[in-house]
């Protein structure tokens, strides 16, 4: 099983768990605690943030200090930085045929279907596994 089929795998399985800010564990995630399990680096991750923080720059150095490749387009498994709002900044992990993003509002880890309904800031990769 590559690398890539690993992350989705492991993203789809977290469908269902609680939202929770600054979670790691199958008892609640947010975006970047289901980014840090589907990736297999389980402990890793910045803990120092909120749900509003709009620093592009400061996400793209902690996603690159995880050992993540920035990449053109996204492909299966990429993570996807996006921007759902004018402060706000969101991790989504690319499946086969859309998205899984934990969902702050719905309060829980989904899988949505199609294209991100946010602008795409980039793509991030793994290049382990």
């Amino acid at each position: 099983m590559s690398g890539a089929t690993r992350i989705v795998a492991a993203a789809r399985a977290m469908v269902g768990v609680p939202f929770r800010l600054h979670g790691r564990s199958e008892a609640g995630v947010d975006c970047v605690g289901l980014a840090v399990l589907a990736l297999g680096q389980d402990g890793a991750g910045p803990v120092a943030y909120g749900l509003r923080s709009g620093d592009v720059g400061l996400a793209e150095r902690w996603l690159g200090a995880a050992g993540l490749v920035r990449v053109d387009q996204g492909a299966p498994g990429d993570l996807a930085l996006v921007r759902p709002g004018p402060l706000q900044l969101h991790l989504m992990i690319l499946v086969p045929g859309g998205f899984v993003h934990a969902h702050a509002g719905l309060r829980r880890v989904v899988e949505m279907p199609g294209a991100s309904p946010w602008p795409v800031i980039g793509w991030w990769r793994a290049e382990w596994g």
